[in-house]
């Protein structure tokens, strides 16, 4: 599972295939954006887009010192997900006060980073009011779109994505010359990956090139092309787009468009399918997101021992992509792909079907995640949902729309509320469980109370009090109405954490205590350990050091017995800020070293910044350590979007030990520590923090040198003489980047002047960090 605490170069994939010409129009990318800060790249589907943009970013990252980050939209069909959508692309978790976009623009204020949205066509007015909203309020921000239509955004620079060049159909080519045409170089590429030890030759080259003539330099089309070679020759390629060609034409003179020309060569593939091949590709592009295999095969209908030829043969033939990250294996469909396969789905009468079956393994896959969430494979459910999460969408979008199960949309809202919560997305929670609720009038009292107390506990997270009351107390009331005790107990535990955000922490206390008295007994794990968790954050902001303490210890226990992760994870952070204010130093230190371990494993930064903080405060008698500590800390907190001391009552711990660790070391040398700990890598920081680390102030030092390609060449330029605005002529840039970029080389190196700089490069001092 990737973290969400990533280093600073962002979330661009890695290419599957390598990339063919374009040089021009990388180099177009490039000027653009360092003259604009919207960019958007049109064109058709197939055209090439997303691999332009994912090239022109990858190129670009050493200029963009907080990262290059892709957010996915072309799955995305609720538009008021956009926010939370490019929230979960960064990482970021939501805070108190803080929902999406207002999340984003704090986070991204003061940053210098690229964001690529890609596949914004039915978004596009959201878009626009997105992009309006982060360009205005960060200035170092750039955006890269791609979109079938440009998006008529003010400021927007627009690029036409065009085909891949082939040659003239009017002029005959030498074998030497073809290969300066970027359709050509692309065909034998892929033909090469289909049929190994293919090449271009004297003897196939007219053929080569009347194919990508044929297919206008379309990279979709080419790459379908080239996979059949696996079945057919060239010239047996040529014949059947030729034979097909005039079907364009319709008897008259005009030139078929591109569009159509892209439309003949997925229909030619098509045809070519057998029968077998033709269904699964129609009923698997029912996937938003890919798919695995358990899924393909419950909402296929394909037996495994089929499935596992016919989507062989899908992924020779193009059709499917297939990925492999560790041990697990996931397919997907471009998405023009995707929508040529759901229009065959509707032609074929399946489509009502399909989405039914679709809706209904979402819906299993979220209930055993729901009974197996407490215990050792939570870790899996978490990664799993990551790895949906566009589908589980698509489920919950037909429950609360089509579903004929209207209590369906609550079992899932109430199954995947565990993972919102460790991924902080709580107003895509929120959103889902209003509309959920919405729909459930006729369903069970159970359902909608559980429902209706996850969504008040998701607001009061976001500190949005009042919606929580009202949906608290809504709950509390059907509750009693019921009469079920284990039903009753749940919402007692949603007035406690209402009471706890809402400062009164004596009335949380008597709630939580209460709901205890049935959970103990009755309960589910989560709700007793949820019930535990606020218990002991209720007496701990009370000031019952001992009852938290207590509280704490028994969800270690119990969720170390059950093998769960999230929970435990947190409990260990906050028993070891408690015994250390009781002054149990030694326990303490041995529980937030455990806590560490476990928050990378969790993938839970917000947790990890505060572990870093508190064992700064822990070892305050080695200032210097203070300082580093408290700087990996804040980069890790402010990496995911927030401070690192998200509970007020703890700054004061905070800002003594700073004051006590600057006395004693003085405040320059407090800050040059700081600034080594900010600079560390998170694996680092947490070595360095662990005691794993040998030589602390030697990888600190190195990470403080640790400039980017782009900065090393920049600090030479510095050292020449060269201004900001001679900088940025020479490497075309604008003059606000290289300006920028001096000033991040100052703050890494810990300089003040270009002197300096300039010194330090003159001196040969460790540039190849």
């Amino acid at each position: 599972m990737s973290s969400a605490v990533r280093e600073r170069i962002g979330n661009l994939p890695h290419e599957l295939t390598n990339f063919v010409g374009r040089d021009r129009e990388l180099a177009e990318v490039r000027q653009l954006l360092a003259e604009s800060r919207l960019v958007t790249l049109a064109g058709m589907g197939g055209v090439g887009k997303t691999r332009l943009a994912l090239r022109a970013a990858a190129s670009l990252q050493d200029d963009f010192e907080d990262g290059v980050w892709l957010v996915e939209l072309g799955t995305l069909v609720e538009p008021h997900l956009l926010a939370d959508t490019v929230v979960a692309a960064l990482g970021l978790r939501e805070r108190v006060a803080l929902s999406p976009l207002p999340l984003l623009v704090d986070f991204l204020a003061d940053r210098r980073a690229l964001i690529v949205l890609d596949n914004c066509e039915h978004l596009v007015a959201e878009v626009v009011e997105f992009a309006a909203a982060v360009l205005s309020a960060c200035p170092q921000v750039r955006i890269l779109a791609t979109s079938r239509e440009a998006l008529a955004a003010g400021e927007e620079a627009v690029l036409r994505v065009p085909p891949l060049t082939v040659p003239d159909p009017d002029t005959t080519a030498s074998l030497r010359d073809l290969n300066r045409y970027e359709g050509v170089v692309m065909f034998e590429a892929r033909a090469r990956s289909a049929v190994p030890g293919f090449s271009l030759t004297v003897d196939n080259q007219v053929t080569v090139a009347k194919i990508c003539q044929r297919l206008e330099g379309l990279p979709l089309a080419i790459e379908l092309a080239a996979a059949r070679l696996r079945a057919l020759s060239l010239k047996e390629i040529l014949l059947r787009l030729t034979d097909r060609y005039p079907l364009l034409t319709s008897g008259n003179r005009v030139a078929p468009s591109r569009q159509q020309t892209l439309r003949l060569c997925i229909d030619w593939s098509h045809d070519l399918l057998s029968e077998r091949e033709r269904t699964l590709w129609r009923r698997l592009a029912v996937f938003a997101g890919g798919f695995e295999f358990d899924a393909a095969a419950e909402v296929s209908g394909f037996a495994d021992d089929v499935l596992i030829d016919v989507l062989d043969s899908l992924v020779d033939k193009s059709i499917l992509i297939r990925q492999e990250t560790g041990e697990v294996v996931r397919y997907r469909m471009l998405e023009t792909i995707r929508e040529y396969g759901l229009e065959k789905l509707t032609e074929a009468d399946e489509s009502a079907l399909l989405r039914q079956r679709h809706h209904d393994w979402c819906v299993r896959l979220t209930l055993q995640a729901e009974s197996e969430w407490m215990g050792k494979r939570q870790l899996e459910w978490i990664a799993r949902f990551d790895r949906t999460g566009a589908d589980l969408r698509g489920a919950l979008e037909f429950s609360v729309t089509a579903a004929a199960d209207t209590d369906a949309a609550l079992r899932m809202v109430a199954a995947i509320y565990p993972y919102w919560v460790s991924r902080g997305l709580h107003s895509e929670g929120r959103y889902w469980i209003e509309r959920a609720l919405a729909r459930a009038d006729e369903a069970p009292a159970a359902s909608r109370v559980t429902a209706m107390c996850f969504g008040g506990m998701l607001a009061s997270m976001q500190g949005d009090v009042e919606a929580a009351r009202v949906w608290t107390d809504g709950a509390f009331a059907l509750a009693q109405s019921e009469g079920d005790p284990a039903v009753r107990a749940v919402a007692v535990s949603a007035t406690g954490y209402l009471a706890t955000f809402s400062g009164d922490f004596n009335r949380a206390t008597e709630r939580f205590e209460e709901a205890l008295l049935t959970l103990s007994v009755e309960g589910p794990p989560l709700s007793r350990v949820g019930t535990l968790v606020g218990l002991a954050m209720a007496c701990g902001l009370a000031g019952d050091a001992q009852r938290a303490i207590a509280c704490h210890e028994e969800v270690v226990e119990l969720t170390e017995s059950l093998g769960e992760s999230m929970y435990r994870s947190y409990s260990l952070g906050m028993l070891g800020l408690a015994l250390w204010e009781q002054g149990d130093t030694r326990r303490a230190t041995k529980l937030i070293e455990e806590g560490v371990r476990l928050t990378r494993v969790v993938d839970d930064p917000l947790g990890l910044a505060m572990c870093l903080e508190i064992l700064a405060w822990i070892g305050a008698d080695r200032p210097e350590r203070v300082a580093v500590l408290m700087g990996a800390s804040a980069w890790v907190g402010e990496a995911a979007g927030s401070p690192t001391i998200v509970v007020r009552d703890l700054l004061g711990h905070h800002d003594r030990i700073v004051r006590e660790a600057t006395d004693a070391i003085g405040q320059k040398a407090f800050d040059a520590a700081f600034a080594r700990g900010r600079d560390l890598r998170v694996d680092s920081a947490v070595a360095y923090a662990l005691g794993d680390q040998t030589s602390p102030e030697a990888g600190a030092s190195a990470a403080a040198t640790r400039l980017t390609r782009r900065q090393r060449e920049i600090a030479e330029l510095v050292a020449q003489g060269m201004t900001n605005k001679a900088i940025a002529q020479q490497l075309v840039i604008s003059q606000r980047t290289a300006e920028g970029h001096v000033e991040n080389i100052l703050t890494k190196l810990g300089f003040t002047t270009r002197a300096q700089i300039a010194a330090w490069v003159a001196g040969g001092a460790d540039q190849e960090s």
